[in-house]
């Protein structure tokens, strides 16, 4: 069961979301995003880097080809996306193991594609396409 459920009827409205979201965490923290192609997952990650002070949210892309995105401001933030990890040979060329010995804020897009141990703080965040421009997020720490 989500601790928070938010509507948002714009992109904009969900990085908007994702701001506020972003000036509540403190690093180190592990953020697990979930749900369909086009949810809305790298919009809200706009909106959390934003308000982690790490990038500004025209600098933050997806990272669905590179795999690994990193932002460096107040706050350092990684931007993973595991969609296209196939094993744990593909997982273990990312180098994530690293990240969590630094005090950073990492965001996991597709996090059920591998399992992910660390003893940070969990987020998880579920998105899901309501309608055209409607999206539910679904919090839970």
């Amino acid at each position: 069961m989500a601790d928070r459920e938010i509507l948002t009827h714009s992109s904009e409205e969900t990085i908007a979301q994702g701001r506020e979201i972003g000036a509540k965490l403190k690093a180190p923290v592990l953020i697990l995003l979930s749900g369909d192609l086009g949810a809305g997952k790298t919009t809200l990650t706009k909106g959390i880097a934003a308000g982690l002070g790490a990038a500004r949210e025209d600098d933050v892309t997806s990272p669905t080809f590179t795999l690994v995105h990193k932002y460096e401001g107040r706050t350092r933030v990684y931007h993973v996306d595991l969609y296209r990890i196939e094993d744990l040979h593909d997982f273990e060329t990312l180098g994530l193991e690293d990240i969590f010995s630094e005090q950073a804020v990492v965001i996991v897009e597709w996090p059920d594609r591998l399992k992910l141990r660390t003893d940070w703080r969990i987020v998880r965040i579920q998105l899901e396409h309501v309608a055209e421009d409607t999206r539910k997020i679904l919090i839970t720490e």
